[in-house]
């Protein structure tokens, strides 16, 4: 099919959050073709007020209705919100782009980072997910070893910024901050202890397995985004007092061997992925200069003398932009692109999109 060359009704669902805001401001700096906006949100936020592309907009509430002539729908409200709300958008007609854990690992929904398997949303039924922040970043520089070498073995610990878990865990960091400079007791709610100047190795709750839900993610999801259901991968996660961006190190034993100038080149082949590597010169990707980017920042690419064929490796990405948002309005980019903005059935002239999901 050829490109939707009209313009689009768009929705953003969650557009007070601090990723429903990013959404709408990588929707303008993209110049994604926006006829109306529509910006939806709890009960209790509809009223309130949201800038976009230098217009004052009224947020209203996300309702099954509110959806009526939408074409793309970005969820960013929660997994509760997306069972609920994504299946009534659908079923209007609208495509939804959903960032939360409702529907990653359903067998008829695509989960899609845009650098590595956009082509897997041509058989959506309605309803997109976008990866968990952890699986985004880290998944277009598997990509690249699994295409140049092979994959045996994946192990990854993340070290990840307060901002994916909200605008209360910012501002908790940032009221501890003050408190530890006044001589005052650091109170915590967002989190089960205090954030400011230490590490948590607990994200989300805990399985009975022994890992994290948002360990256990970046397990399943880049199984199956890396079309490798038997992908051996460990995971940890651990929350660290950074505001924005997370960081990764990552251990791989490749299929075949590898060196590190040769995973350098194939990391820089991949769009979007920017390779910052000497050492010596103190260059090697950190969060602060990550923050505000779209790119994801690969360096300390070495050997692993531990294993056989082993890469050791470090990778940093803004959690918000292609952590969530910015890789939600590409993969709306590659729907225009391709003609894909209304689900398969749809296209194909069936109905029933809402049900599959």
């Amino acid at each position: 099919m050829s490109r939707d060359t009209r313009p689009l009704t768009v929705a953003v669902v969650g557009a007070t959050g601090v990723v429903g805001r990013t959404m709408i401001q990588v929707l303008a700096e993209r110049h994604f073709p926006v006829g109306e906006m529509r910006l939806l949100a709890s009960g209790r936020s509809a009223g309130s007020t949201v800038s976009a592309d230098g217009r004052t907009l009224t947020v209203e509430e996300a309702t099954p209705e509110a959806f009526e002539g939408v074409d793309i729908a970005l969820f960013s409200a929660g997994t509760d919100v997306s069972r609920q709300l994504a299946p009534e958008a659908a079923a209007r007609g609208a495509t939804v782009i959903d960032n939360s854990n409702a529907w990653r690992m359903e067998a008829n929904v695509p989960l899609i980072v845009s650098q590595v398997n956009p082509d897997d949303a041509e058989w959506h039924e309605g309803i997109i997910a976008n990866p968990n922040c952890s699986t985004m970043q880290l998944l277009p520089v598997l990509m690249a070893i699994r295409d140049t070498v092979g994959i045996d073995r994946v192990v990854v610990d993340t070290y990840q910024s307060v901002s994916g878990t909200g605008a209360e865990a910012l501002a908790e960091l940032e009221t501890q901050i003050r408190a530890h400079v006044a001589g005052e007791p650091k109170v915590a709610s967002v989190y089960p202890h205090p954030i400011a100047f230490n590490v948590l190795p607990e994200i989300d709750v805990f399985l009975e397995n022994g890992y994290t839900r948002e360990e256990w993610k970046v397990v399943t999801e880049s199984r199956k985004i890396l079309h490798l259901p038997d992908l051996r991968i460990s995971c940890t996660a651990v929350r660290v007092p950074v505001f924005v961006s997370h960081s990764e190190a990552v251990h791989v034993e490749t299929t075949r061997p590898m060196t590190p100038d040769e995973a350098r080149r194939a990391f820089a082949a991949v769009p979007g992925v920017v390779v910052m590597d000497d050492p010596a010169a103190h260059v090697y990707p950190i969060a602060t200069q990550a923050a505000g980017k779209d790119e994801i920042f690969v360096g300390r690419v070495r050997q692993d003398p531990s294993v056989e064929r082993g890469l050791a490796f470090w990778v940093v990405s803004d959690n918000l932009r292609k952590g969530a948002a910015s890789n939600a309005v590409e993969i709306a980019e590659a729907l225009v692109d391709r003609g894909w903005v209304k689900a398969r059935s749809r296209r194909n002239g069936s109905s029933g999109v809402g049900e599959a999901s």
